[in-house]
């Protein structure tokens, strides 16, 4: 199962039933802007004669009758009112017309009768409605989607949608678990249920002997997971740098070049990211000094041009070699910068407590190291506030903990913006035990028993990776077949299948991260006859994951759409 592939086949789709050989203008929405920039480059488009990107909506377009166009959008009430207009004073020649999701009847009746010109060919439904991320990853970039513990109804509708459009795409029908301690996860997933059923001729898939499975988790039940630092070379540059849909804005850097203030991460455009990313961040530096070696060795072969048959090997190799140029640029240009921020926020003392507070049970030890890092100059106040929140989380049981103290000293920094302030506070309303019942870390937790009896066992490699994600051990117990049925019930009652998996789509309601990311690709890795995709609102790292503490504990209904602006890479301008 592969997420990307699946949306690169529907672009490629689009494109080939639009015709051949004559010049194409892409219209598309806000999302639908992103959902294609993941997974397509724009040069790729360009040589598939796509040669104009347009944003629906935008009425300053002069008429262009020589081109087609391919319509590719969300079918919401607004785009749905925008394609009329745009049908009754067509701007191109033809007009293809694409939805993400499922278009109900009067929809396609307002498009009918707004098409007076007649000119649209086709309209198709096109099951593409999320974010690509990684291969096995997929996302909405919805950050708030509850409420004091509650969904926001128009982020359930659209969860829901985009959770059936993604089991469409990968044309399968599954059974589904949800977490039996979320009524989020107990909502969503009768609302895919309700949504499969309805829809039941779509689902119409050739039965396999072992039935595909969603799972629906909630975020509160491994509440410190997103707020660890990051050592993997994809979870680390969105921890410390931010990666918004495959962007990293790299202008903060001192002495950056022009062409390096954003620069683009994708395993499917860059060889080097796609064996990396995975990688530990001490291993990325011998990578690093391969690829420099490599680069260097093409430079000098490019020196030697002595004949005509040099010049003609120069001209086929000069495209590689500057694509090789461009790749070391990058990743010279952020690894430089992770490491110098690793060293001006001292990561490495403040990440050893954080793995000291999520893996081990030392309460005086852990409480005299957060208050030595949280009265520290060295230490930023993001990382102050997220150890104090990390030691809340563990210790909120412990009848001597110094909550109240630790959240004195971090209000005392001169420098503590408020909304870590509040987020320190409300980390316990959002996630703990009175939230949870159990927590994940409590010693009566089995899983979290079965963590520290394997962690035992083996050993630990890396003090700053002994953190396995919650998730990493759910899954594990799922593949085994001993995942509790009365924890992670069925919809619908037992299945004839709980102890066989095959295709499974895991999705986290409130934020998944890059860690557990690497875990699903490593259980692929190691389970090659079990298929894992991980799914969420929102791929998150700290600062999105206090967002979501802050929408879900403050009772504001309007979440944050990270999708909602559009720069100018992402409109192919």
């Amino acid at each position: 199962m592969n997420v990307i592939s699946s949306v690169r086949n529907y672009v490629s789709k689009m494109i080939d039933d639009s015709g051949v050989g004559v010049m194409k203008v892409l219209l598309m929405d806000k999302e639908t802007i992103s959902i294609v920039s993941m997974v397509y480059a724009q040069s790729e488009l360009l040589q598939r004669e796509v040669y104009l990107f347009e944003l629906l909506g935008n009425f300053n377009r002069d008429p262009m009758k020589h081109l087609k166009c391919i319509c590719f959008l969300r079918p919401t009430s607004e785009n749905i009112r925008l394609l009329c207009e745009e049908l009754r004073n067509p701007r191109y020649n033809l007009y293809f017309i694409y939805f993400t999701n499922v278009i109900n009847k009067a929809s396609l009746k307002e498009l009918a009768e707004a098409d007076e010109h007649e000119v649209v060919r086709e309209v198709q439904e096109v099951f593409a409605d999320f974010l690509c991320v990684n291969r096995h990853l997929f996302s909405y970039n919805i950050i708030g989607c509850s409420s004091n513990g509650r969904w926001n109804s128009p982020q359930l509708q659209r969860t829901t949608l985009g959770l059936t459009s993604l089991l469409l795409a990968l044309k399968k029908c599954p059974v589904i678990r949800y977490q039996a301690s979320s009524q989020m996860a107990n909502e969503l997933a009768k609302s895919v249920g309700n949504l499969i059923s309805k829809e039941a001729a779509l689902f119409e898939f050739r039965k396999t002997d072992v039935a595909p499975l969603l799972l629906i988790l909630d975020r509160k039940i491994d509440p410190m997971t997103p707020l660890l630092n990051q050592w993997t070379y994809q979870a680390m540059v969105h921890e410390l740098l931010g990666i918004n849909n495959n962007r990293v804005n790299l202008s903060s850097v001192p002495n950056v070049s022009d062409e390096l203030k954003e620069v683009v991460l994708s395993a499917e455009q860059d060889e080097f990211y796609c064996k990396s990313m995975f990688m530990n961040f001490g291993e990325i530096g011998s990578q690093i000094k391969e690829l420099m070696e490599s680069y260097q060795k093409s430079a000098k072969s490019t020196q030697k041009i002595e004949s005509i048959t040099d010049m003609k090997t120069f001209v086929e190799n000069y495209p590689a070699f500057k694509k090789m140029s461009g790749t070391v640029s990058k990743h010279v240009t952020v690894v430089g910068e992770l490491s110098r921020l690793v060293a001006a926020r001292n990561l490495l003392e403040v990440s050893e407590v954080e793995q000291e507070l999520a893996c081990q049970s030392n309460h005086n030890d852990a409480l005299l190291h957060v208050r030595k890092l949280v009265s520290s100059e060295r230490t930023s106040e993001l990382d102050a506030a997220r150890l104090v929140m990390l030691y809340s989380l563990k210790y909120e049981r412990n009848t001597n903990n110094d909550i109240p103290g630790l959240l004195q000293l971090l209000a005392k920094r001169p420098n503590m913006t408020d909304s870590l302030r509040k987020a320190a506070h409300s980390i316990l309303q959002y996630a703990g035990s009175s939230v949870n019942g159990v927590l994940s870390n409590n010693p009566e937790n089995p899983i979290a028993a079965t963590r520290r009896l394997l962690q035992g066992l083996k050993g630990v490699e890396n003090i700053f990776t002994q953190h396995q994600p919650l998730l990493h051990h759910i899954l594990l117990s799922l593949v085994r077949g001993k995942l509790k049925e009365n924890s992670y019930p069925f919809i619908g009652g037992s299945s004839t299948y709980r102890d066989k998996v095959e295709d499974v789509v895991v999705f986290v309601i409130g934020g998944a991260t890059y860690e557990e990311s690497t875990a699903v690709h490593n259980l692929n890795l190691n389970h090659p006859e079990i298929r894992i995709i991980l799914g969420s609102t929102h791929i998150h790292n700290t600062s999105s994951y206090i967002e979501e503490v802050l929408a879900a504990t403050s009772g504001a209904n309007s979440p944050t759409h990270k999708a909602g602006g559009v720069s100018k890479h992402e409109r192919y301008t």
